[in-house]
């Protein structure tokens, strides 16, 4: 992989995979975007995705180090998953009800958009991942009410809480720069 950076090339995937495949709203360029609901002021966001927690894959610790040539290896790579926070807002329409029915529909696509492409792999995959065999899954998962509070209510005053779903992209490999010297084992002594 090249120097770009992991976490921001999974969030790159996703945001150009729900834009890709909602074209029909208007300006998904600034419609669909990767922000904190906290910072949150522009009314033309439609769908925001915002990645709210870091943990280390505990199943993919012990890896074994990689072999670069028969002197050196580098230790394995910090696997984590990401978790992500994706929520629609309403359109500027006057009618409440259509307002929050509207929200509703566009969080049911973007769920959609999602469920059928829970593997990403190929070309799906930008920044870092292209022309990779990089593989990562799109997992729906539930994070409680008064979980879902804390994050609104860290986000700041003008965060008001919004109906969300919640995914987990996992396993994301950021490689080490560790490199250690190893010695072969060249003669056996009887």
């Amino acid at each position: 992989m090249s120097d770009e950076s992991v976490i921001s090339s999974v969030g790159e995937t996703l945001i150009t995979l729900l834009r890709q495949n909602m074209t029909d709203i208007p300006s998904p360029e600034e419609s669909i975007i990767l922000y904190s609901p906290g910072e949150l002021g522009a009314e033309t966001t439609r769908l925001m995705l915002f990645l709210y927690a870091i943990k280390e894959n505990e199943h993919m610790k012990n890896q074994p180090t990689q072999n670069l040539d028969p002197t050196m290896s580098r230790y394995p790579p910090l696997t984590v998953d990401l978790y992500y926070m994706l929520t629609a807002y309403p359109s500027g329409e006057t009618d409440k009800t259509e307002r929050t029915k509207g929200a509703h529909s566009l969080l049911e696509r973007a769920m959609r958009i999602f469920y059928d492409n829970s593997i990403l792999r190929g070309a799906v995959l930008k920044g870092c991942f292209e022309n990779t065999d990089v593989e990562l899954r799109l997992l729906l998962t539930f994070l409680p009410l008064e979980e879902q509070a804390q994050i609104w209510n860290t986000s700041g005053d003008n965060a008001l809480y919004r109906l969300s779903v919640f995914y987990q992209v996992t396993p994301v490999e950021i490689e080490s720069i560790r490199e250690v010297e190893v010695h072969r084992i060249v003669e056996k002594v009887s």
